[in-house]
């Protein structure tokens, strides 16, 4: 028995040795396989960023009608008495405050006042921000609404 022959009677040169097809297109498919991953994670962290700044901005944009109710006079203690807030439904259109090369996307507030409670005087101050996003494919995400709940004592 020889070391090192082939069929026991030649020698095996270096341009025999090497990997075969099937192990080649193997390692390609692991490498296609796993670039595709790392592309498709870039992808999808890039699309839930874009939604996370969205979705901040119209919770800025609810918590917005809510200081801008809670800014209105009402001391019911006060002579006369003062209501500048009152039990009211109101709406407001706005532009969620994103930096965009596209289309800018619109927000609608949907704002309602209400009583909470008689004795203590307390008001319950809700705003509902909702949202539709377009994705860069054309593909309309949501609604979506975030929502800002505080209650408010006259005169605060």
């Amino acid at each position: 028995m020889k070391l090192g022959l082939r069929g026991g009677n030649k020698p095996q040169s270096a341009a025999e040795s090497g990997f075969t097809l099937t192990e080649v297109v193997a390692s390609v498919a692991v490498v296609a396989l796993t670039f595709g991953g790392i592309l498709y994670g870039y992808v999808q962290t890039s699309q839930r960023a874009e939604w996370s700044s969205y979705s901040l901005a119209a919770q800025s944009l609810a918590m917005q009608a809510i200081e801008q109710a809670r800014g209105a006079k009402w001391d019911p203690n006060a002579w006369p008495s003062v209501d500048e807030l009152g039990i009211t439904n109101f709406t407001q259109v706005e532009t969620l405050d994103v930096p965009v090369a596209g289309a800018p996307v619109f927000a609608t507030n949907f704002v309602s006042i209400s009583t909470a409670s008689v004795n203590p005087p307390l008001r319950e101050l809700r705003a509902d921000c909702v949202w539709v996003l377009t994705g860069r494919s054309g593909v309309v995400a949501g609604p979506f609404t975030n929502t800002a709940i505080t209650l408010r004592a006259p005169d605060q």
